[in-house]
């Protein structure tokens, strides 16, 4: 009798493919950050370095932190592996699709086997605000795309990339952070980093 992987842990081979799609889209991006002007958040309308007073992080809330830094790297080699994944609202796994919160709570369950809500404002809530400057790969972009604070969200991926099941009808894909439209609404910044 032959047993198969397990469904949710990566195989040696899946990890190997997705290292080298991470790879092949650092090198492209390398060759688009040279040949294209870099991004500014300032201006009415945009996200700016300054952050609103319940954009700051408390110095008494327990966050949702990793446990090594890691993890941000396994996020991110993750959400580059579901890439494709069709979005379907409340969707929670690969097989029955994802959606902007399902990809992130999907993610983290694999890599900490540890939940959160299937809720993009209870994750804003639980995870620690930051300013643009400290953006790194691994962290959470949020943005106000229904009129409603963090409506949406992504996982960023570095150089100005983020991750996320954008809408009915489309596949996870990546996107630019310097967009108009994402710049216009982007409405918080969090990491699962402890301080």
């Amino acid at each position: 009798m032959k047993f198969l992987p397990h469904p949710c842990k990566p195989t040696p081979e899946t990890v190997w493919s997705i290292a080298r799609i991470a790879l092949a889209m650092l090198v492209c991006a390398m060759f688009a950050a040279c040949s294209t002007a870099p991004s500014r958040f300032a201006g009415p309308g945009t996200f700016r370095d300054r952050l609103d007073e319940d954009e700051k992080p408390s110095m008494f809330a327990s966050y949702f932190v990793l446990d090594n830094a890691a993890q941000r790297d396994e996020i991110v080699m993750y959400s580059a592996g579901l890439i494709g994944t069709p979005y379907v609202w409340a969707g929670a796994s690969p097989e029955q699709g994802l959606d902007c919160s399902g990809l992130l709570t999907y993610i983290l369950q694999q890599v900490l086997g540890r939940t959160m809500p299937h809720y993009t404002g209870s994750i804003a809530e639980m995870t620690r605000p930051i300013k643009r400057n400290e953006l790194a790969p691994g962290d959470i972009v949020f943005f106000n795309t229904t009129g409603r604070r963090h409506s949406h969200m992504g996982i960023y991926i570095g150089d100005n990339n983020f991750i996320h099941a954008p809408a009915p009808g489309a596949k996870v894909r990546i996107e630019r952070l310097g967009t108009r439209y994402y710049t216009e609404h982007l409405d918080g910044l969090r990491t699962l980093m402890p301080r």
